[in-house]
């Protein structure tokens, strides 16, 4: 067939072209690349081209259709959330609910009904189920269930380590650090808010009832000459088998009492289904990210969220369905207020509101994480030792032999203060902590040393536990007052002795609670090098009071005495709170808290264990998700922890940071929070750390053979056989134990009284 005369052929190229121009923002999504954008601008003018034949066939197949002699009834139902603040005010969708019961018409054809969403406040909830009943609405509750939350997780492991907030890459900031933090809450996030469950559960409900289905959020108020429109824009073009319909947002309701009002109605739209669809909300997608989003992509309807930058853990977009581009828009509906109008207004608003609907899924998922904590949070309970083995503990002769003895020791000493060191802080406070960085020296080639230079692997002189000159500083006393108390508390509860009891609070009292002799609740000064940060000290100093993890236990067992009073309680518990306000602020916590090496993990430890003591189920939440991603920052592919590895002593501190991770581990599982059988994304966790630290352990050639006490390995060794037996070296279990270790390799006293 040849073309006719002055009738060229056009072109599609000229089409193409200004579809990539329009969807020109999509080529700076991490999923897009030019030949992916010129296929689907091809797509799209293929697309449009057929679209009035599919119109046209859809119109002769309603004709045909048994649907199209059923009158046009409607349902619409209302799904109403939780207020997520800060994007919206507290009790808005309560004050939203109102507005419409008590102002929006009756509708001709029209059913109205409710869906009471996954509201997490209780009270709240009550609220507005009264108001519906007392209404006579009909309705259906969709609960939250403390119980079936619990069981969901973070979204770590479907991140790569580089990923993850310990990573450099992952330290984003901005709009890219809040997308972090909703992603890897994404999957709490769709339990809570259940968007599009929600909306899934309202077509159920109104099919079967009605002949045009309309699934909307509960803030969408419909005027009567809205709804007429809608109405008369169906019956005109019923065999389009969807509508949608554009949202005002409104910043003052009562502007909808004005019968003539009318805003321009430019908002992403709600959409209606005829009863014969068969499309479902895609429920991989969550608030905040698209959940109504995905339905407009797959029905072609075209606006500003075609040009929508994607992250690079978004899913992506889903393709056009076999019916795309069978809608017509129709009339208008109002976007209630959300009780925040700065920001429903203009682009700074639409930028705000991003923002704020990310802090308020993170704030709404942490505050039901810390409910789920405190559900199992009991402060008097013991973390790391346990209760039964503790109890059971008369029957081991030998062990009780070592605590008698240890115990013995321990009453000879103290009690001990900060005061009592020999040297004084940079502060010139003889009541702040000190101690100067073990591995930095003094610059040779500088006539004052300053500022000092680092020499791993190499201490100096009064900087080890117990040695000649370490009594000019605090941390050999901090060291006695956490070991010495916790084996006089251990045997106050297994030997019996008011004795021990009575010392071991003269311990905690010198050190923490009497105001002439405490120390300062910071670490301000722990580990100075000399010459650096105003001679402050480092993120590595931190870790100097990494020991509350048993030392809290032991505190536990002596107020079960008595012999602390209230007051005392109180204080040591004050005390504990400026400490972890100072952490929340200081830099040096900071670094800690950032820190890929074991530094991190005791970081974790540390805060977790107060946690556990002052009964803040907030903190240990965040912590829980701070271990995933601390794991796969620290955890090889092999297994390893390549950063105690480069260390000049890595034997040893391989050992000590994966005893920081266990002893996380076992503070963690007192509150349900089971660490042990995480993986990440390669799936490896601390089990697999284990496995590789047990196979490795005589091998020169992936650490050196530095002299090492070979019953370290022990307490280890019985937490893979306790999680993880499997592939454990034959014989390992029959090696020989001992209660009590070197406080340098992170063995609590008596550790064999801990918690499985």
């Amino acid at each position: 067939m040849t073309s006719r005369p002055g009738k060229a052929k056009l072109s599609p190229w000229p089409k193409i072209y200004r579809e990539l121009k329009r969807v020109r923002t999509q080529l700076q999504s991490p999923w897009s690349t030019l030949s992916s954008a010129l296929i689907s601008a091809k797509q799209n003018v293929e697309y449009r081209r057929g679209l009035g034949k599919r119109i046209e066939a859809a119109r002769e197949t309603y004709a045909a259709s048994a649907i199209s002699r059923i009158a046009d009834t409607f349902m619409l139902i209302r799904i109403i959330g939780n207020d997520l603040e800060p994007r919206h005010r507290k009790g808005q969708s309560y004050d939203n609910v109102l507005f419409i019961l008590e102002n929006e018409p009756a509708f001709e054809g029209c059913e109205k009904f409710w869906i009471v969403n996954r509201i997490v406040d209780t009270d709240e909830e009550a609220r507005i189920i009264g108001l519906l009943e007392s209404r006579l609405q009909n309705f259906h509750t969709i609960p939250f269930e403390l119980d079936a939350y619990r069981k969901i997780s973070w979204d770590v492991d479907r991140l790569a380590a580089g990923d993850l907030r310990f990573s450099e890459k992952g330290r984003a900031s901005g709009a890219q650090s809040g997308r972090y933090e909703t992603y890897i809450r994404r999957s709490k996030n769709l339990y809570v808010m259940n968007n599009n469950g929600a909306r899934n559960a309202a077509l159920a409900i109104a099919r079967g009832k009605a002949k045009w289905l309309m699934p909307w959020d509960g803030n969408c108020y419909l005027a009567g000459s809205a709804f007429q429109r809608i109405r008369s824009a169906i019956e005109k073009n019923p065999h389009l088998p969807y509508a949608v319909v554009p949202m005002a947002r409104i910043v003052d309701n009562a502007l909808l009492l004005d019968q003539g009002f009318q805003p321009p109605a430019e908002e992403e739209p709600q959409i209606i289904f005829r009863a014969d669809t068969t499309h479902l909300f895609d429920e991989n997608y969550g608030y905040g990210r698209r959940p109504k989003i995905e339905m407009l992509w797959r029905l072609g309807v075209p606006g500003s969220w075609d040009r929508y930058r994607d992250d690079a853990w978004d899913f992506p977009r889903p393709a056009r369905a076999a019916d795309a581009g069978l809608f017509q828009k129709a009339g208008w509906v109002a976007r209630l207020d959300s009780g925040r109008s700065h920001l429903e207004i203009g682009k700074t608003g639409f930028v705000a509101r991003l923002v704020s609907r990310d802090q308020a899924i993170v704030d709404m998922v942490d505050q039901c994480d810390a409910r789920a904590i405190a559900a199992r949070l009991d402060a008097s309970r013991l973390t790391f030792y346990d209760e039964d083995a503790l109890a059971h503990a008369v029957k081991d002769t030998t062990i009780l032999r070592h605590l008698e003895a240890a115990a013995g020791q321990a009453l000879a000493r103290g009690p001990f203060s900060v005061l009592d060191k020999a040297g004084l802080a940079p502060s010139g406070d003889p009541q702040d902590y000190f101690h100067p960085a073990p591995y930095w020296w003094p610059d040779p080639d500088r006539p004052d040393g300053l500022p000092y230079v680092q020499r791993d692997g190499e201490r100096v002189p009064g900087t080890a536990l117990y040695e000649a000159g370490s009594e000019a500083h605090d941390r050999t006393r901090l060291q006695r007052v956490f070991d010495d108390t916790t084996v006089l508390a251990l045997a106050a509860t297994v030997l019996g002795g008011h004795h021990y009891a009575v010392h071991a609070a003269r311990l905690i009292r010198a050190w923490f609670i009497d105001p002439r002799t405490r120390m300062n609740p910071h670490l301000r000064y722990a580990q100075v090098r000399s010459g650096h940060d105003d001679n402050e000290g480092s993120g590595y100093g931190i870790i100097e009071l990494k020991d509350f993890y048993f030392f809290l236990d032991a505190v536990r067992l002596i107020e079960r005495t008595g012999v602390l009073g209230d007051e005392d309680r109180r204080a040591f518990r004050a005390w504990l709170g400026s400490y972890c306000e100072w952490l929340d602020i200081a830099p040096a916590a900071a670094t800690a808290f950032y820190s890929s090496s074991n530094q991190g993990t005791f970081y974790d430890l540390q805060r977790a264990s107060i946690a556990t003591f002052l009964g803040d189920s907030a903190m240990l939440a965040k912590i829980g998700l701070y271990a995933r991603e601390r794991l796969a920052a620290q955890v090889a592919a092999d297994g390893s922890l390549p950063r105690e590895l480069s260390r000049t002593r890595p034997r040893h501190y391989a050992m000590f940071t994966l005893q920081g991770w266990t002893s996380l581990a076992r503070v963690l599982s007192s509150v349900g929070d089971n660490l042990w059988q995480h993986k990440t994304a390669e799936g490896l966790g601390l089990v697999q750390a284990l496995h590789w630290l047990v196979a490795h352990e005589n091998k020169p050639h992936t650490m050196s053979a530095e002299t090492v006490d070979p019953d370290r390995l022990w307490p280890l060794l019985l937490d893979l056989a306790n999680h993880d037996p499997v592939g454990m070296p034959p014989g390992d279990l029959g090696r020989s134990t001992k209660p009590i270790f070197h406080p340098d390799e992170a063995i609590a006293p008596f550790w064999l009284w801990r918690r499985r």
